[in-house]
């Protein structure tokens, strides 16, 4: 059965996630103030309305009940509003409600209100990027929920000749290695924790914040 997701807000970050959802088979119905950016989405959404989504009647039209998730993602220009729409659609039994938060206050109050996951994209992809500048080793990386991170960086020149299990990880680290990418292959092996790692191995791994840089920042050391 199709995933269907409302998105409420469409400046940057939501035309992009309503637009990633839609390319993903998920049906979106994408909702704005402004009837340019409705007019936008509705290339590729599977409805678009333009209305105010803090009146009720009108968000209540949308069955926020019924949808698999949704998503607040309304920008700091209108704070109140991103608010009183989360309020809302916690009110009217949003399954999965997802918010956009500006400031550690405005997670707050939203997560007061009900949303069941906060996110900060501005923030987020700071990290990231800052994260990227420090380490080169580091090819990107994903938030998966509270405090939990996917990164996929290439293997530091001191893991090179050592096999997992030998490197012991998820002990040192809290750093447990899920895919290689091997030197010069697209494809993603599974982890073999007796197989020597190669020059140019690429690792992907899930830890905790701040996991991963504090161990390439020992490697790096030694």
């Amino acid at each position: 059965m199709q995933r269907q997701a409302i998105i409420i807000g469409l400046g940057q970050f939501g035309m992009s996630v309503a637009r990633a959802l839609a390319e993903r088979g998920v049906e979106v119905l994408a909702v704005d103030t402004r009837e340019e950016r409705v007019r936008a989405a509705a290339a590729f959404a599977a409805e678009a309305l333009c209305f105010d989504a803090t009146d009720q009647e009108a968000l209540a039209r949308t069955s926020p009940e019924s949808r698999d998730f949704c998503v607040c993602a309304i920008g700091d220009e209108a704070r109140e509003a991103s608010i009183i729409c989360t309020a809302l659609l916690r009110q009217m039994g949003s399954r999965r409600l997802i918010a956009r938060a500006n400031d550690d206050l405005h997670a707050r109050i939203l997560t007061l209100v009900g949303a069941h996951v906060i996110i900060n994209p501005e923030r987020d992809f700071g990290e990231r990027f800052a994260n990227q500048l420090m380490h080169e080793n580091i090819r990107g990386e994903m938030a998966l929920g509270e405090g939990v991170r996917i990164t996929e960086f290439e293997a530091p020149a001191i893991f090179v000749g050592q096999a997992l299990g030998q490197l012991q990880l998820p002990r040192r680290f809290g750093v447990t290695v899920v895919a290689i990418r091997h030197a010069g292959s697209d494809s993603i092996a599974l982890p073999d924790a007796t197989t020597p790692l190669e020059p140019d191995d690429v690792l992907v791994v899930v830890s905790g914040e701040g996991a991963v840089s504090r161990m390439l920042e020992r490697s790096e050391k030694k």
